[in-house]
């Protein structure tokens, strides 16, 4: 039987009974929302379909194995540098580690991001045309989100749809944005550019989409890269949305450094537990004690780099990867990029990828920039 829940939402002055809104997850799970009208106060009715999610778990649990120990097997086993994708870093643990780092004093890049959300949300709001719809690229906890959903939420009902590939982050997005007054929140457990395809393609045609892809995290693509995917988050839109993108600019390199590589060890067990996830899901072997957290700065490509560092010759087999191989002693694997820019990059990036940079605003205490480019 399905199960149900009712939840109080907003306020709405005339008696309305709305047609059921169906949905499907990334997970296979039907939704169906029935939104009633009483006495001013909005109920939302919403039925999953509990059996089916139950019936699709070990198929989808089947793909996300095949999917994941293909890429394991692929980026291991790159000549000179071995790699793993930084998307695995984000499992359940991974995700509650990076909200740990997100307040390390060290870590500025948070601070300065929400600074900025929270002193110009009016303005940035005040940019964009109406009606329009709010989509999060890699929303996390959505904790920052919050100030520019409030500001829309003054001039309009809004629909906010965050995307993510973890659960537990979704999860708590869902819960911490849902309680904003005229905010309807719908997740999509997919990728980026899968979610906002499934966005855009929901919309009406009057609507207008702001996309936010906030923090740091278009400096995680290399730079050929994140202006390829820019590109493709413009092939979702239309003339007239909008993308708010953060950047993290350029700055003293000991600063950079702490950043991500913090005395606590908080960084450290996060980069690690990409390795402890291997070992979980795909059965592998790999001993985390006989690996170290580095991070590097690559002054000519501008970048932070983390890796792990093997402290002794050892054999690593991945059952599900049908992997095995030898690491070096000293030698490591790759598993993130944080590039950084100068200001003015942003505006050659916009340009390249079909926006206009209209607007930027800059961070004096950590050098970092909230970006409003305009879809041409």
């Amino acid at each position: 039987m399905p199960t149900q829940s009712f939840r109080a939402a907003n306020a709405i002055p005339n008696p309305l009974v709305a047609e059921p809104i169906v949905t499907e997850s990334g997970n296979g799970v039907r939704r169906v929302e029935r939104r009633t009208v009483d006495r001013g106060v909005e109920f939302r009715l919403v039925e999953s379909a509990p059996d089916r999610a139950v019936r699709s778990t070990d198929n989808r649990q089947s793909r996300h194995v095949a999917e994941f120990a293909a890429d394991v097997r692929a980026s291991l086993t790159i000549p000179g540098q071995r790699e793993l994708p930084s998307k695995y870093l984000y499992d359940e643990l991974g995700s509650a580690l990076f909200e740990a780092i997100c307040v390390l004093p060290e870590y500025g890049v948070t601070r300065a991001d929400a600074r900025l959300l929270q002193r110009y949300a009016n303005e940035i709001v005040n940019r964009l045309p109406s009606p329009i719809q709010v989509a999060e690229l890699g929303s996390g906890s959505g904790k920052k989100t919050r100030w520019i959903l409030e500001a829309l939420a003054k001039r309009q009902r809004t629909y906010y749809y965050p995307i993510e590939i973890s659960a537990s982050a979704l999860a708590a997005c869902e819960k911490e944005m849902g309680q904003i007054d005229l905010v309807s929140v719908v997740g999509y457990e997919k990728t980026y550019l899968d979610g906002l395809r499934a966005v855009a393609t929901r919309r009406d045609s009057q609507d207008h989409l702001l996309v936010l892809f906030l923090g740091s995290t278009i400096g995680n693509f290399d730079r050929e890269a994140g202006n390829a995917f820019l590109r493709e988050v413009r092939k979702q839109l239309r003339p007239g949305d909008a993308l708010l993108l953060g950047t993290d600019l350029v700055k003293d390199v000991d600063t950079q450094l702490l950043a991500y590589d913090d005395p606590a060890g908080v960084t450290s067990a996060f980069d690690l537990n990409i390795l402890a996830r291997i070992n979980r899901e795909l059965g592998g072997n790999f001993d985390l004690y006989q690996f170290k957290h580095e991070a590097r700065w690559n002054a000519q490509e501008r970048r932070i780099e983390m890796h792990l560092r093997s402290l002794r010759e050892k054999t690593v087999t991945i059952r599900e990867a049908q992997l095995t191989i030898t690491l070096r002693a000293g030698e490591t694997i790759w598993t993130e990029s944080s590039h950084k820019y100068h200001s003015d990059d942003v505006f050659e990036m916009a340009q390249g990828a079909g926006f206009t940079c209209t607007q930027q605003w800059i961070d004096q205490e950590w050098p970092f920039a909230q970006n409003l480019l305009v879809a041409e």
